[in-house]
């Protein structure tokens, strides 16, 4: 297994699941025949027992072999978001952390779908497909200013991380202070309003 191989597991590990779109993204793009380069690498990944695949969906899906995860989950296009905006955050700069699923250990705290680091600034994001009522974002705001104010936060950042919503909704009542926090449809359009 050669250093890329490693790579990909690592990946798949981190992400829970991955598309053929995501890994030609991640390390296949500057390849001439990327499809074909990642096609024969995944078969082999899963021939040797390494990669389980979802045939059913166009591009295949990849998990890791220790997988629980069934291929009709909700979670799947939940994990497959968080990839896709990995891959458009790495557009502009690739984040020098991204934790995946991040928890603070505590129970009944926040648990946001990433920490990053990104161009030298913690962010905790918040990646929704669904329109949350007022009573949830009420919900994640008391959890968010109770992490806040529980300073537990100071183990992995010198100063508190933006709080970070992609969403297609836009929320009215986003002003948590003292918490600055951010709302985008995506990438791109948090990068023409905030920077």
């Amino acid at each position: 297994m050669n250093k890329r191989d490693k790579e990909i597991l690592e990946a798949l590990d981190k992400f829970r699941v991955l598309d053929r779109n995501h890994i030609i993204g991640m390390f296949f793009n500057k390849l001439k025949g990327s499809i074909n380069a990642c096609n024969r690498v995944m078969k082999r990944l899963e021939r040797d027992g390494h990669v389980k695949v979802h045939r059913s969906t166009r591009p295949y899906s990849y998990y890791p072999q220790t997988s629980n995860i069934r291929p009709n989950s909700t979670k799947v296009p939940h994990f497959l978001a968080i990839a896709d905006f990995y891959l458009d955050l790495c557009k502009y700069t690739k984040p020098s952390t991204f934790e995946v699923e991040w928890k603070t250990g505590e129970k009944g705290s926040i648990e946001p779908d990433v920490f990053m680091i990104w161009n030298g600034a913690p962010f905790l994001v918040e990646i929704q497909r669904n329109h949350y009522t007022k009573k949830v974002m009420a919900g994640k705001e008391q959890r968010y200013l109770k992490y806040f104010y529980s300073n537990s936060w100071k183990d992995h950042s010198e100063f508190f991380p933006f709080i970070w919503i992609l969403s297609e909704t836009k929320y009215k009542d986003l002003d948590w202070p003292p918490l600055k926090v951010h709302q985008s449809h995506n990438v791109k359009s948090f990068i023409k309003k905030y920077m």
